[in-house]
């Protein structure tokens, strides 16, 4: 009997946190800290526009001309984000996270942001799977 792929919708994290595109750097960081998360999508007039990391608040910060209680996350964020539908196949979308180094998977439903798929979701799936299917 063969099992099938579950999508992504299965393993990711439903209503995720996220920052208006017109709120600062430090606002970004503290969010980040409050819920223990890595990866906060960037919204404008409630669509998403980007996504700024742990990483690259630490990075940006390094900078002496950016000021983090002023700086705004639209100008700071990454625009290109690996968006998927909560129908896609996990397997697809750990592969294509693994090959492009990708930390996380934004999904999106109708051009609205549903849940995040990160590499700690990744790895609960993959024990889940572990467990469930391949336990003897």
């Amino acid at each position: 009997m063969k099992k099938t792929i579950p999508s992504i919708q299965k393993y990711m994290t439903t209503s995720p946190h996220s920052i208006g595109s017109d709120q600062s750097l430090e606002k970004a960081e503290k969010l980040m800290k409050e819920f223990g998360i890595r990866h906060l999508p960037v919204l404008a007039d409630g669509k998403l526009c980007g996504v700024i990391s742990d990483r690259d608040v630490k990075f940006l910060k390094g900078f002496k001309d950016v000021d983090p209680r002023t700086a705004l996350v639209s100008n700071l964020s990454s625009e290109a984000v690996y968006t998927v539908s909560p129908s896609a196949l996990l397997d697809e979308v750990c592969e294509t996270m693994a090959e492009h180094k990708y930390g996380s998977a934004v999904v999106v439903d109708n051009d609205k942001l549903v849940g995040i798929f990160t590499w700690v979701d990744g790895m609960r799936a993959m024990s889940e799977l572990l467990h469930t299917r391949l336990a003897g």
